[in-house]
């Protein structure tokens, strides 16, 4: 079914079921972070969740959506050459992307895990002194740009990373950034 026969179909039948969500399905998750990244920017309603069971293939995230914001949020996909492998309605519960979260302060230093992904920085300076876990091919890089700076100076995890751990980063960055700010 074409993306526009399937939106013509939920259309008619979304005053019937409770379910009005949708999710968008990519082939990686570096597609769904853009995407993410967008639909923020146009101030959409749009959650990173983790896929059904029946659609999961390993690490990978989907993003679920209002079904009736489907065509608009297709179209600004589409003008940015972004474009799902699937939009499928929501019919089961979806899964936290990252639901696990440890903040643990060591006095000077404080660590936040977020699922694999640690960050770890010195409280007096702002700095990143260690970044570690996970299993995907970016981490590394992701420390390697991050260790050693001030959280004002390092780049977000979302802005260089484009992994299911580059996600989980991402978040651990946030709640260190929401914890160390004034």
């Amino acid at each position: 079914m074409g993306l526009l026969a399937f939106f013509k179909k939920t259309k008619t039948t979304a005053a019937k079921t409770p379910n009005d969500r949708g999710i968008l399905v990519f082939e990686n998750t570096s597609e769904v972070i853009r995407a993410e990244n967008l639909l923020k920017q146009h101030d959409r309603s749009i959650r990173v969740m983790g896929p059904p069971p029946e659609i999961r293939t390993g690490c990978d995230l989907v993003i679920e959506f209002p079904l009736i914001e489907g065509l608009d949020i297709l179209r600004s996909l589409e003008a940015e050459n972004i474009s799902p492998l699937q939009v499928v309605p929501v019919t089961g519960p979806l899964l936290e992307p990252v639901n696990i979260f440890f903040t643990t302060d060591y006095g000077q230093f404080l660590m936040v895990q977020a699922a694999n992904m640690k960050m770890t920085v010195d409280q007096t300076s702002l700095t990143v002194v260690n970044v570690s876990g996970g299993g995907c091919p970016d981490v590394p890089y992701l420390a390697a740009e991050m260790v050693g700076k001030r959280l004002d100076e390092a780049p977000s995890p979302r802005s260089i990373g484009h992994t299911l751990c580059g996600y989980a980063l991402q978040l651990a960055y946030e709640e260190i950034m929401r914890k160390c700010s004034p």
